[in-house]
Order: C-alpha cells, then sequence, then structure tokens
C-alpha cells in the first residue's frame, strides 16, 4: 500500500516521450540541469545511414509555428472538470458526457481516463473558408495579458479569433491549432480505432499531409467524397457540390463495411437472424507478436461445446473443459496477433453470457485443415464501404431540416445530417464502442448515436461530445431565443433529440409483441441522458503545486489546499480524472459511521472529504476492500491519526492504495 500525493494534473507528455526514445536508444539520453533531455546530434545520425553533417532537405509538411504546436500538445494542465448536474440529464446512470470547454485542454484531461479507449472520432473542424473562427493558443501569457491582446474579454475567456484569407498565417494558423488536437486525440484511440475528419477544398491538401505525419501514411484510408449539396456554389468558376471525409486508421488496417437496412446476404442464420464470420486474427503482415505484444495471448476452444453450425464456446482460461489452446498467426502461418486486447475480449466475451448478445459474440470454428480459428460473430453486412456518398440522406440541407424539426429553425449554420454521421459511425464501430466529437457543433453526433442505438435494439455506444462554449452572435435566431452560447444549442438539441426518439421507440413497441418489448428493454436499454461538465481551472490552490515558492507563514493560510467555492464532487472528478478512470463509471453515494462516502463502480475508488477520519472509519471502510482510497489532508486531526488509519488499512485491505490531497 502506498500513500503518495496525488499531483492532480495531466501527464507530462515530454518526459514520457523521452523515455520512449530511451528504450530504443539509451545512449542518446543525457542529463541537463534541468533533467533528462535528449542528444539531438546522437538520436540524428542513429536514424541515418550517412553522416549528418547539418540540415538537410527533407520531405514533410512545414509551416510557421508548428514546432510551437507540438510544445503546445505536449504542455501539462493542471485545469480540471467540474460536473454540472443541473445541465445534465439522468446523471447517476448514463455512460453519455458533454464537456464545454476548449477541446486542446479537455483532450489533455481526457489522456489517462480514456488512453486507447476511444473506437471512433469524428470532428467537422472550421473548414478555414476566411470566415471561419479558429483557437488561437497561447500559455506563455497571464490571463489579463492576454485578454488585452486578442480582445476576448467575454465571460468564457474565449480564445477564438477570426481567420480572415487576407491574415499573414492564413493557412499556418488553422494547422497550429489542429495539429495539436488530432496529436493528442490519436493517443485516445484503440488500436483498431478510426478518424473521420469532414474537410472541404480549403484545406484538405494540408490536412491530408498532417494526418499522414500524425497517423502514419500508411493508415489512410480513404478521402470520401460526400455530396453536400444539389445546386452548387460559385468556387472559382465552377458548381461545387461536394465536400470530403477523411478517414484514417490508429494503427490496425482491417476491412470496412457498411450496414444496410436489409442484410439478407449474409451466408449464415440462427435464432436471431443473419450473420457473418469475421476472423479475429489480424491479416495485417506487419504486425505480429513481437510488435504488438498486448494481441498475442491464446485462446481456449471448448471442442464439447460444438453446435449445429459447428461453432465451439471459447474462453481466456484454460480448464478442463477448455483445453485446445490457439494463439495467433498471420497469412504465413507464423506467430502474429489478434486485432482485439485481452481487455475487450473479456468485456465482450462477459457481456455476450450476461446479455446474451449476438452482435459481439466471439466464437471458434474449425478449418478444413483442422486448425481452430477465433471468429467474431457479426450482423454487418459485407458490403464494402464506398469512397462516394451522393444519396439525398447526406446532403447538407438535410442537417438543416433536422434541426428544423425539433424546432431549431434558422438557429445553427451549416449543421452535419444526421445520416452522415450515422454512416460513419455504422462503418466504425460495433454496439459497445466510445465515439468521441471534439468539434461538438450542434451536437449532430450524439443525435445520431442515440438513434441507431435505437434502430438496431440492441445498440450501446457511448458518446463524448466537447465544444468551447461560443457566443452566439446578438443578432442571430439562437440569441434571440435564448441560447447564450454553441453549448446551450448543442445540450437542448441532445434533450430533445432524446425525448423524440424515446417516443418513437415506445409507438414502435406497441406495435411488437409485449413478450420481445420486455426482452429488448432488458437486453438493451437506450441510453438517452448525458453527463454535463465544464473546464475550469484546478479545484486546488496553487500552493498545492509549487510549495516552495511559498514563506511558512503563507503556507498556514492555505492549510486546506483546496478552493473555498468547490464542491465535494468537483473533487471528486478530479480525483478520477488524474487516476485514469472514465467519467462515465457509476458514482453512489453513501455513509459509513456516518460520514459521506463517494463509492465509484463498485470498490474502484472510495472517496472521503468528512472530517476528524480514525481507526475505527479506516476499520470499517476496509471491510469493502476498496482499490484505492483518497482522503482530504485536512480530514485528519493530525499526523499521528492520519498514520493510524494508514496503517490500519495496509493490515486490513493490504491491496488498497491510500492517497491524499
Amino acid at each position: 500500500m502506498t500513500t503518495d500525493r496525488l499531483d492532480l494534473a495531466s501527464p507530462d507528455l515530454v518526459t514520457e516521450n523521452i523515455d520512449k526514445i530511451a528504450l530504443l536508444f539509451p545512449h542518446c539520453v543525457t542529463e541537463t540541469d534541468k533533467g533528462k533531455a535528449i542528444d539531438f546530434d546522437l538520436l540524428k545520425q542513429e536514424l541515418n545511414h550517412q553522416t549528418v553533417e547539418g540540415n538537410k532537405e527533407r520531405y514533410r509538411l512545414e509551416w510557421p509555428g508548428k514546432r510551437e504546436a507540438i510544445v503546445t500538445a505536449n504542455m501539462p494542465t493542471t485545469n480540471t472538470l467540474r460536473p454540472v448536474r443541473e445541465d445534465s440529464v439522468d446523471f447517476d446512470n448514463t455512460e453519455n458526457l458533454y464537456i464545454e470547454g476548449d477541446n486542446l485542454e479537455v483532450l489533455k484531461l481526457l489522456q489517462e481516463s480514456y488512453l486507447g479507449k476511444i473506437k471512433m472520432i469524428y470532428i467537422d473542424p472550421p473548414y478555414n473558408t476566411g470566415n471561419d473562427f479558429v483557437y488561437k493558443d497561447k500559455f506563455t501569457q497571464k490571463t489579463e495579458d492576454f485578454k488585452q491582446e486578442s480582445g476576448l474579454v467575454d465571460e468564457y475567456n474565449q480564445r477564438l479569433v477570426p481567420n480572415p484569407e487576407t491574415a499573414g498565417r492564413y493557412h499556418s494558423d488553422w494547422l497550429s491549432m489542429m495539429y495539436p488536437r488530432l496529436k493528442l486525440a490519436r493517443n485516445l484511440l484503440t488500436d483498431d480505432g478510426v478518424i473521420f475528419i469532414s474537410i472541404d477544398d480549403n484545406e484538405v491538401h494540408n490536412l491530408r499531409k498532417m494526418c499522414d505525419e500524425i497517423f502514419g501514411e500508411g493508415n489512410f484510408m480513404s478521402q470520401i467524397i460526400i455530396q453536400s449539396n444539389k445546386r452548387g456554389q460559385t468556387y472559382k468558376e465552377i458548381a461545387k457540390t461536394h465536400e470530403y471525409l477523411l478517414l484514417y486508421t490508429k494503427n490496425d488496417f482491417y476491412e470496412m463495411y457498411e450496414l444496410e437496412k436489409d442484410n439478407d446476404s449474409l451466408p449464415y442464420t440462427d435464432t436471431d437472424g443473419k450473420y457473418d464470420l469475421w476472423e479475429l486474427r489480424n491479416r495485417n503482415p506487419k504486425f505480429g507478436r513481437f510488435n504488438r505484444k498486448n494481441l498475442y495471448y491464446p485462446f481456449y476452444i471448448s471442442p464439447s461445446s460444438l453446435n449445429e453450425d459447428s461453432l465451439a464456446k471459447i474462453s481466456l482460461q484454460k480448464t478442463e473443459e477448455f483445453n485446445i489452446e490457439v494463439f495467433p498467426q498471420n497469412s504465413e502461418g507464423i506467430d502474429g496477433c489478434w486485432r482485439w486486447e485481452e481487455k475487450k475480449v473479456t468485456k465482450t466475451l462477459n457481456e455476450s453470457e450476461s446479455l446474451n448478445s449476438p452482435y459481439s459474440v466471439l466464437v471458434a470454428r474449425q478449418k478444413k485443415d483442422g486448425d481452430w480459428n477465433i471468429y467474431q460473430k457479426s450482423r454487418k453486412n459485407t458490403t464494402k464501404a464506398k469512397s462516394l456518398w451522393n444519396d439525398n440522406e447526406v446532403i447538407s440541407e438535410q442537417g438543416t431540416v433536422e434541426l428544423g424539426k425539433i424546432g431549431f429553425k434558422n438557429m445553427f449554420d451549416h449543421p452535419k445530417p444526421v445520416s452522415l454521421v450515422k454512416r460513419a459511425v455504422q462503418i466504425g464501430t460495433f454496439d459497445n464502442d466510445i465515439i468521441l466529437d471534439f468539434f461538438s457543433g450542434s451536437a449532430t453526433t450524439a443525435h445520431a448515436i442515440m438513434q441507431l442505438n435505437a434502430e438496431g435494439g440492441r445498440g450501446m455506444r457511448k458518446f463524448i461530445l466537447v465544444q468551447v462554449p461560443e457566443a452566439t452572435d446578438s443578432k442571430s435566431e439562437a440569441h434571440k431565443a435564448g441560447y447564450a452560447n454553441i453549448c446551450e444549442i448543442g445540450k437542448e438539441r441532445i434533450r430533445r433529440a432524446g425525448k423524440k426518439i424515446n417516443e418513437e421507440r415506445a409507438e414502435n413497441q406497441k406495435k411488437k409483441d409485449s413478450e420481445i418489448k420486455f426482452e429488448d428493454e432488458i437486453i438493451h436499454p437506450l441510453d438517452t441522458g448525458f453527463r454535463v461538465y465544464r473546464l475550469d481551472s484546478s479545484n486546488m490552490e496553487e500552493v498545492y503545486y509549487k510549495p516552495d515558492e511559498y514563506k511558512q507563514e503563507a503556507l498556514d493560510l492555505f492549510a486546506d489546499n483546496i478552493k473555498p467555492d468547490r464542491s465535494p464532487e468537483d473533487l471528486l472528478t478530479q480525483i478520477m480524472l488524474d487516476m485514469g478512470l472514465p467519467l462515465s463509471l457509476k458514482i453512489e453515494e453513501i455513509k459509513i459511521l456516518e460520514k459521506a462516502v463517494y463509492k465509484v463502480s463498485e470498490n474502484a475508488l472510495f472517496v472521503c472529504f468528512d472530517t476528524d477520519i480514525e481507526s475505527d472509519f479506516a476499520r470499517e471502510i476496509a471491510k469493502e476492500k476498496p482499490e484505492r482510497i483518497v482522503f482530504r489532508d485536512s480530514t485528519f486531526k493530525d499526523d499521528t491519526a492520519k498514520e493510524n488509519v494508514k496503517q490500519l488499512l495496509k493490515q486490513l485491505s493490504p491491496d488498497t492504495q491510500m492517497r491524499i490531497i
């Protein structure tokens, strides 16, 4: 058991990157008066077959400010997120998130809790048409100095500035805005994750080069053409009727298919309908046991469980029943890897067993040569995803019509249609995945996911939306209707869309057999709620992070270390982020010896901020065997009481990690 103090800051990505380089080139890491650093001369030489004598030409995208953009992405933050219950819907039960704030800061805060957990990202960033606003990311100035320079003095302290075509850094400012956000976003994707980016002709060429650098040129999948309108807009004397949707994968290449309304062409049939079998082994010859160690592990098969379709049950644990061992092999018969990590397989197997879901079942099947292989039982049609989307449902005007139907006529410019995002989600995800949109706008992504979940009857996809509270124009219809900023529109759109979807679902269920309705509700209740969080400064006083800069008499004034206007739920949220726990986890408030305790995801985390914590409380809470427990420093009467609690927990619950803020 450890009692190290939580740092309550996002990861220091520079230090992590140095450590990664050290694994490959340990002699290129040196020490300076400021700590570890890279000897770039040595590193350059290690990466070249010939002697490096100076700067040489190379193929890459450059622009003024690129280095600053890299620094911006790597710079840690002490900001945090604060829950806003009054704006949320079904806060205690939903797994969806809506986050208000600068998406760069939010992406930094999500780095630990959602590292490698997002299956798909969809974003519709500013197209840089000359009328768009872009983020001006500056962190070296004091707040007041920055406000004065940029003219941003509104209540939200926004960093959005206009970017006209006449600006001397027209393309550069847009690239500098996008680069750190995409760099951080990549970290959040699963190994088989994908990103869709809507864009038009103004920056598509630069965006392609940037994504080639961040995601890897080999992970480019497609530049999908979207028919954006029917009539066309004047564009250099050509009627432009299309936009683009860039598609990249994070690491693994895998074939993408569209989910069609009629999947009768699928080759197999069970009691739930048609299905196909997709190999779980990764077909990419570049990936294998030695460079994808987390994707190399055995399955165990139960031959006695073979059914009439020649499918057998599988397990990750070897038992008397599950006794046939199968490792992944690539197409050449040597050690390969699977497409999924063990933790995802475990989650899928548990859900399949508890929900009896046919949508993500994993099974084994014996091949003609007698060897066994592992398959994913899928309801997706094997029709390849196409690179031209020109049906009426994805045309831009449709998005405006959809908003009008739920009371937002003329309140939002150029919203994406629900069908466009739904189609991307169908291609890039399965039923239980998480989708992130950090340029949320009118919240089309949330609308699309809820509708898609309802249509399938079994969908449990979750969304995370991020949007800066950009003020609405004082002359706009939205402002006149009482919406002060875009976030207010987005949240209300999700509420109205969720209500409408639930009403339609209830109406459809009336037409079905009551037994089917009951079964569907038990298997997959529809989640149309969302937890709202708002970006803010740290809950901790500055002295918490820099105690050495304060004299003893000043330290006494900040004995509590916590800002007086912060609530226990504010502190809990920052602790969850620091510990890498998803913000969607179940949170309960319980009483132990009359003291309030927050219980997160059963025993994953216990947090208590009440005062006078002593031995009796430690004995009682130790019975729960929490994985982690956090107290405020001021909750203990003195250091002796703190040490007594520490020793008791160590004795009674040795696996519990105790932390102090």
